[in-house]
């Protein structure tokens, strides 16, 4: 008598295991992670998943192989963005993966001061909108978060490293579908140096640079493991050399009164206010006014923020 289809696995055991395999991993959200991974394999949000494990649906077999692949190599602390191939930025989806810097929740408040002033900038011209670039941009998370917020904002980009750059094409292509011209104006180039057409134009500067200092390893296996270096390590004893050029950019982009914001570690609050405050003219006048430290949503230090000097400070 020839056999059924097989039958699948409950949803509810399943995620079960799944959870415990990753807590014993040492993943901190388990369950988050294990209904994330299952809502992957099966091609639906999570809550589509939390009302089929509530109907009782089994998962196929064939499902519950792949689930249990990935669940796996996540309690090997693989990145779990690096396992969907997505990550969430803002009202974002973006593609990620080996090769380029996951985007973290604190950045979305460096993305917002840019967001507001752009905004601000805009709704004062009645010609043109605000001009903003955003340096050292991975996957082009602040670039598109910018572009798709502020509609009459015109954004340029800029990474040199080849594997994040090509992250950030296939993002500003994938936002872009049905546009016209692509959202976000993407250059591959080095942050020091390029866009020397702007000039004194830019509205905003925003920046989430390598910061990390040498000798502070992070303690994550997700970022240790897979983030690549050159997206971490700023350079320097202080891990600033790469945010100086950064910082030195800006300068010379920014019109008189444009606003500059740049992300960095909890611990580098001061180094960088005075990062900010050592740049000078050809007259050796400060270039900004009044560098001050601002807070990510978790209420640390996060970002530096200054305006550029000049008539319109």
């Amino acid at each position: 008598m020839p056999e059924g289809p097989a039958r699948g696995t409950a949803a509810t055991p399943l995620l079960a295991r799944a959870q415990a395999e990753l807590a014993t991993g040492g993943v901190p959200s388990p369950r988050p992670d294990a209904e994330t991974l299952l809502a992957h394999v099966l091609g639906v949000d999570r809550s589509e998943l939390l009302r089929r494990t509530l109907l009782g649906h089994d998962v196929p077999p064939e499902a519950v192989r792949v689930f249990e692949a990935l669940v796996a190599r996540r309690a090997a602390r693989e990145p779990l963005q690096h396992l969907t191939g997505r990550a969430a930025f803002r009202h974002l989806e973006l593609a990620v993966g080996p090769g380029v810097f996951v985007p973290r929740p604190e950045t979305e408040q460096v993305a917002q001061v840019a967001v507001d002033e752009a905004v601000r900038v805009a709704a004062a011209r009645d010609d043109a909108g605000a001009v903003v670039v955003d340096l050292c941009t991975g996957s082009g998370a602040i670039a598109l978060a910018v572009a798709t917020e502020v509609p009459r904002a015109r954004v340029h980009a800029v990474e040199l490293d080849r594997d994040a750059h090509a992250w950030a094409e296939r993002n500003v292509t994938a936002v872009s579908d049905g546009a016209p011209a692509p959202v976000v104006h993407l250059v591959r180039g080095d942050a020091r140096t390029a866009l020397r057409d702007l000039d004194g134009t830019a509205d905003v500067v925003v920046s989430n640079p390598p910061y990390v200092p040498p000798d502070a390893v992070p303690t994550d296996p997700e970022v240790a493991g897979h983030d690549p270096a050159v997206a971490l390590y700023g350079l320097g004893p202080d891990g600033l050399e790469v945010p100086r050029g950064v910082t030195a950019a800006a300068a010379r982009l920014l019109r008189a009164g444009g606003l500059y914001v740049m992300e960095h570690a909890e611990v580098q609050a001061a180094a960088a206010r005075a990062m900010v405050a050592a740049v000078r003219d050809e007259d050796g006048l400060p270039v900004f006014a009044g560098p001050e430290t601002r807070t990510d949503l978790t209420g640390r230090p996060r970002m530096v923020v200054a305006r550029r000097r000049g008539p319109e400070a």
